[in-house]
């Protein structure tokens, strides 16, 4: 992908969506990009998706294309809440240490 927009966690096996990508959000853009995706996975077992899940993903454009160098797997809604938590506690007062 030359397009950060274009970036996906979208995946696909034959006719099956096997990651279904919800909502993306851009955090950062240029040669480092960050992304984080709200996503869910197929359940072979229940033939349904998963509970929503989140993952944060670190691009470099290398040679005009993106390639994945680094991701956090955000596991739950509980995670992901507590994540929020600690972020909000740590920003509130919007001071740079």
């Amino acid at each position: 992908m030359e397009n950060v927009e274009e970036l996906s966690v979208t995946y696909t096996e034959g006719d099956l969506v096997l990651v279904k990508e919800l909502d993306k959000q851009i955090l950062t853009k240029g040669a480092w990009s960050t992304i984080i995706f709200k996503y869910q996975d197929w359940d072979y077992a229940k033939e349904d998706y998963g509970p929503v899940k989140f993952t944060i993903r670190r691009y470099r454009k290398m040679s005009g294309s993106y390639r994945q160098q680094s991701k956090f797997n955000i596991s739950s809604a509980d995670q992901a809440l507590k994540i929020i938590e600690a972020l909000t506690l740590w920003t509130k007062d919007n001071k740079a240490d």
